[in-house]
């Protein structure tokens, strides 16, 4: 296991130098992106159904149901329950949409590091341009595998985060 958990560092380490330092952005935004999905999805899983539960039985335990000012209560507890259901969704997908942006900015850093090369060496040196080209590539394709690995599971959450909210006000009649 010890191996296994070395190679594996050596791997990263590896892949973090033929990337350059832009890859710990990416890394970051990444982590923040899954903390916060997997909160999310906790909440929504684990937190959510408690909280619609009381919030059902307290509309269902009100005498007036049908008033204006019953309305607005309703309409203040949805609300309300759709504020906790969406919190740092705007977070989650504004990291999904800034890794690839991240990647990019690695794509520009690599080519500058391919043009100081040629500057200096010329263009005789395919070996120290490879470096700098793979330097440019790889923070990109980081950057795209972060954003679709978070963007799937984003818009599953979402999809259920609506239909959570539509199962609160369904059993939540207005008569």
């Amino acid at each position: 296991m010890q191996f296994y958990l070395m190679g594996l560092w050596e791997t990263v380490r590896d892949f973090i130098g033929t990337g350059g330092d832009v890859l710990y952005l990416v890394f970051i935004a990444l982590l923040i992106m899954w903390i916060v999905m997997i909160e999310r999805a906790w909440f929504l899983f684990g937190v959510f159904p408690r909280e619609k539960k009381r919030i059902i039985e307290a509309w269902k335990a009100r005498q007036d149901t049908t008033s204006w000012y019953a309305h607005r209560i309703r309409e203040a507890w949805i609300s309300e329950a759709s504020e906790k259901l969406t919190a740092r969704m705007l977070v989650l997908k504004t990291m999904i949409a800034i890794c690839p942006l991240i990647g990019l900015l690695g794509t520009v850093t690599g080519m500058i590091a391919v043009f100081e090369i040629m500057a200096v060496q010329g263009t005789g040196n395919p070996r120290l341009m490879a470096g700098g080209i793979s330097m440019a590539t790889i923070p990109t394709m980081a950057g795209m595998v972060a954003a679709l690995s978070g963007m799937f599971f984003a818009q599953r959450l979402d999809g259920r985060i609506k239909a959570a909210k539509e199962h609160l006000i369904d059993n939540m009649p207005h008569h």
